[in-house]
């Protein structure tokens, strides 16, 4: 970190980043590692994971990464009820922005990979042919038996939104719709902070061992593993690995197609592995609702376009924040 740093202004980039990196977090579409690199600390961010990690505790790499990851984790738990009731609410709106989102990270990562060479488009074909892989998984898991939603699993997700985190490109709430994990996490997040409000403590512990530890520590070997990964990839093969973040981001697009509603599931249905009757349905959540896609109508298809528009203009405008910052 340069001696000739602003020091508050670091401090304010960092909690902005921080914030902007925990919304991307709810957010499928949308890479946490993208909007580090919009509030124009990013390359700090990454330093300041691996001089932690390898224990040079520095303090103006602890305050980095303190602040992130503070402000990171408020803005999950104040809006995780909020993002989760429009995507549950109102899903061909939401997706088609989350799709703007994540393309408007293109720029920003091309910005760092030019001038390409052929490992670069060797990369984009890799990174885009994974996330192929991915949506062709989401697209199944509406059938799949989806009560496997234990600790192996809620760990992967730790690990999964940990690499949005570190991965300019990568969604970290895109990687858990697709293994099944964003609806149940948010979930828990939110019925986490109404026990509290209430005063429910022990129910509150209980969602903390069940639910937050698992993906706490997927989240920490998640942001270890991957960020000390991510800089020896970068120092050897730096061409062709943001290549495969190029394709990751615009292979994230292919599971988010936004024409698709929940729809009440019928008798002799199979649900989170259960099999629907007339009871369980009643008691079913819209959010557990199977998907289908539709025919969207004109004016649903010219408001997709818009809202596409809209999120790469959000993303592409706030990378102008840290315009300035080299990475």
């Amino acid at each position: 970190m340069s001696k000739t740093d602003n020091v508050p202004l670091l401090a304010v980039r960092s909690i902005i980043g921080g914030i902007l990196m925990g919304l991307a977090n709810l957010v499928p579409g949308i890479s946490g590692g993208t909007m580090l690199l919009a509030a124009g600390i990013y390359p700090r961010f990454i330093n300041a994971i691996a001089e932690v990690t390898t224990l040079r505790l520095r303090v103006a790499s602890i305050a980095v990464l303190g602040s992130v990851v503070g402000a990171a984790s408020v803005a999950i738990l104040l809006f995780a009820g909020v993002v989760k009731e429009l995507v549950v609410d109102h899903r061909w709106i939401m997706y088609s922005l989350f799709i703007g989102l994540s393309l408007g990270g293109i720029p920003i990562v091309w910005k760092m990979v030019k001038p390409a060479r052929a490992s670069t488009w060797s990369g984009v074909l890799a990174g885009f042919f994974m996330m192929a892989l991915l949506a062709y998984s989401q697209q199944r898991q509406a059938s799949a038996d989806a009560s496997s939603s234990g600790i192996i699993m809620l760990f992967l997700a730790g690990v999964a939104g940990a690499s949005a985190m570190i991965l300019p490109g990568v969604s970290g709430g895109y990687l858990l719709l697709v293994l099944g994990q964003y609806i149940p996490i948010l979930s828990a997040v939110d019925t986490f902070k109404l026990a509290l409000k209430g005063g429910e403590v022990s129910k509150a512990i209980q969602i903390a061992l069940q639910v937050g530890i698992p993906v706490g520590l997927g989240v920490v070997v998640g942001v270890v593993s991957v960020s000390n990964l991510l800089r020896l990839l970068l120092k050897k093969f730096q061409k062709a690995t943001l290549g495969v973040l190029i394709g990751l981001l615009l292979g994230s697009v292919m599971g988010l197609w936004p024409f698709q509603v929940g729809v009440v599931p019928a008798i002799g249905d199979v649900v989170r592995g259960e099999t629907m009757t007339k009871a369980s349905i009643a008691q079913l959540e819209p959010e557990d609702y199977p998907t289908q896609y539709f025919t969207p109508a004109t004016a649903q298809i010219g408001g997709s376009i818009g809202g596409i528009v809209l999120g790469f203009f959000i993303t592409f405008a706030i990378s102008r924040i840290g315009g300035n910052d080299k990475t």
